[in-house]
């Protein structure tokens, strides 16, 4: 059997610009994706808090917490890790370029660390703890799996490239939002970087059969039919 993916979750954006919301109504939340190829077994942005994942990933799949092998990681965002810890023997990755510069950032805080509040300070040294697990993630996970830089959503986002037998399957991250995103060719408004943001949507929608957007469910490209 090829490489499959589960969404485990659909994830959810705080305000959707598309219904026209211009503030946050609702918890955001990731999309959460089990990537399964032979026996490596890949979680992309565990977005719920580990119980209700738990709960999720069992329904979904069939599987265990401990039947993780390897946690991935779109983003450093918080949003797209509240629930990392439940995955305590699988391996966390994520892009160098994200793992740098949240670093630098975090160290940039630490610097100022006197005029930080408590609540702050205390979720910053959460943050440098959770950050000692990660390691730079693979050109390949396996060899259906790749890594697939999408930097401009944040500085070091990626997603995961699986190529299939029949269709090529991009799990995007905030590169793709929503579908709805994707269909009006649109970024997300607090893009780090817009312009490389919009030429990455562009590669993956052009590259993708299949995306599997960072706050919504997944969709078939819209030049799917064209190829």
């Amino acid at each position: 059997m090829g490489v499959e993916f589960t969404v485990v979750s659909i994830g959810a954006l705080s305000a959707n610009p598309f219904w026209s919301e211009r503030q946050g109504v609702r918890t955001p939340h990731a999309t959460t994706t089990l990537v399964r190829d032979g026996e490596r077994l890949i979680i992309v942005d565990p977005s719920l808090p580990d119980v209700v994942l738990e709960a999720r990933l069992f329904e979904r799949t069939g599987l265990k917490l401990g039947s993780i092998t390897d946690v991935f990681c779109t983003t450093l965002r918080p949003t797209h890790r509240r629930g990392i810890e439940a995955f305590g023997n699988a391996r966390w990755t994520c892009d160098e370029a994200e793992l740098l510069a949240y670093r630098q950032h975090l160290e940039m805080m630490n610097e100022s660390a006197d005029r930080l509040d408590g609540e702050v300070e205390s979720a910053m040294t959460a943050d440098l703890k959770i950050l000692e697990r990660f390691a730079p993630a693979p050109e390949k996970f396996t060899p259906a799996v790749h890594l697939y830089p999408l930097h401009g959503a944040s500085v070091g986002s990626a997603g995961l490239l699986l190529s299939g037998p029949i269709r090529t399957t991009i799990v995007a991250g905030d590169a793709a939002m929503t579908a709805d995103h994707v269909l009006a060719g649109r970024i997300w408004s607090g893009a780090a970087d817009t312009e490389a943001a919009m030429e990455n949507l562009t590669d993956l929608v052009e590259i993708a059969d299949v995306i599997v957007c960072g706050h919504d469910n997944y969709m078939l490209s819209p030049t799917y039919w064209m190829k």
